[in-house]
């Protein structure tokens, strides 16, 4: 045990860089290889689906919780991977045959058990493993083996190993692989055989996103050409702020349904994006090499394969610059809604203002005829007063003491009148200060 404190994911971590290990192959050999598309959740449904065979086969299951899995059942091997979104089943049987791919390695195990695999089968693939000391094969052989318009032959790894397939699925639902030996050990065989099942599993999964991108590119066009004519509309200068509201409610469920279509979809491209990628890394450490009269097998996996994923590439691609440019003209509409909203709002404000001087002028008005009804009646006051003082014998005259009432009584109510309205005021600033 070492003196220092360990991480407690040091071994974790260690033992995985060295977990999933090839399995060792001498030709001659035959391999089936099955890759089924199951959810995220699905590696206890497989697990359990192997231990059913174990028992069956009277051999001892995976652990809970183990992703791959290597038994010999007896006759054939079994390696059981758990990868994110499928499960692999691969058969290994040594031993001499004559017909390359009739009985399959998978009739070794109980037909209703395959049947019964979990998920859903998207890649099988029968492979022959011939010794180097096998008979040549001719074209005319070879064209035997692969019916059909085309077949694809390279060396591989060097000149280690001579490939044929035709990557078609033929009338017993499996792929077929020819592989003659050229000097692999039997390491080097199983590496070898891991890479080919992986580059015919990667490519299908990889090309999971093409029905997708297919039917997602008219929905994006469709989202594309409506938007172009929108900004158009509003470069022509649109309507009222009501009409560009109504354009913004729009757009507002055009960006909710393209963030829906990028949601639905966005998972699959990335997906694809990462299977294409290791499907390329695979073929580059098979290191081809041309036969005369063949097509190499990676020359014509990547003829069909290419166009596919750049289809995916740009329906992803248009999907982002959708959702840019719909954030763009949201971003524009919204500006010159709230600016029209300004606009209003000064016009609102100008006519409140043109209002409040109508107001005053009103007011003032109405205060000098109250100046002038005050002082009418304090007058009037003034001389009944000078009338009550000229009765009880005073020298008074009222019409004099009313002429000299009147200027007084006029200052003085101006006066009383426009400090009150000073008051007011003042006040009223003060409460919209406070």
């Amino acid at each position: 045990m070492a003196a220092f404190r360990e991480h407690p994911l040091r071994h974790v971590l260690a033992s995985e860089i060295r977990a999933r290990p090839y399995v060792r192959v001498q030709a001659p050999a035959r391999v089936a290889h099955i890759a089924a598309l199951t959810d995220e959740g699905g590696d206890r449904a497989e697990r359990e689906h192997v231990a059913a065979l174990c028992a069956a086969c009277g051999v001892a299951p995976p652990s809970d919780g183990a992703d791959h899995f290597l038994v010999d059942l007896g006759g054939v091997v079994l390696k059981w991977e758990r990868h994110t979104e499928f499960g692999t089943y691969t058969f290994y049987a040594e031993g001499t045959f004559d017909a390359p791919f009739d009985g399959p390695v998978s009739t070794l195990v109980p037909q209703d058990w395959l049947a019964a695999i979990p998920g859903q089968v998207l890649s099988a693939t029968r492979m022959a493993f011939e010794p180097a000391d096998a008979p040549e094969r001719s074209l005319e052989d070879l064209a035997a083996l692969f019916p059909g318009d085309t077949f694809t032959g390279s060396r591989m790894l060097d000149g280690r190993a001579t490939v044929w397939t035709d990557y078609r699925i033929h009338a017993d639902g499996h792929g077929r692989i020819l592989i003659r030996d050229g000097g692999l050990n039997p390491r080097g065989a199983g590496r070898l055989i891991q890479r080919l099942t992986e580059v015919e599993t990667y490519r299908m999964m990889a090309m999971l996103a093409f029905p997708v991108a297919r039917e997602t590119r008219p929905l994006v066009a469709a989202a594309e050409e409506w938007l172009s004519r929108m900004v158009t509309g509003l470069a022509d200068g649109g309507g009222g702020v009501e009409e560009e509201r109504s354009l913004l409610r729009l757009l507002s469920r055009l960006a909710a349904e393209a963030e829906e279509l990028t949601a639905r979809t966005s998972y699959r491209f990335g997906a694809s994006r990462a299977y294409y990628a290791l499907v390329r890394k695979r073929v580059e450490e098979l290191r081809e090499e041309r036969i005369v009269g063949l097509q190499p097998s990676g020359e014509f996996l990547y003829r069909r394969l290419i166009p596919a994923m750049d289809t995916c590439e740009s329906v992803a691609a248009r999907q982002g610059d959708l959702a840019r440019r719909i954030a763009q003209a949201s971003d524009l509409l919204r500006t010159r809604v709230d600016v029209a909203l300004e606009e209003q709002n000064r016009d609102l404000l100008e006519s409140m203002d043109r209002r409040a001087q109508l107001q005053l002028r009103l007011q003032e008005t109405v205060e000098g005829l109250s100046v002038v009804a005050i002082s009418y009646y304090l007058v009037g006051l003034v001389v009944y007063l000078a009338k009550g003082l000229k009765a009880a014998g005073l020298p008074v005259d009222p019409a004099i003491a009313a002429g000299v009432a009147i200027p007084v009584v006029l200052g003085l109510v101006w006066l009383g009148v426009r400090r009150l309205r000073r008051a007011v005021t003042g006040g009223h600033e003060k409460g919209k200060k406070g």
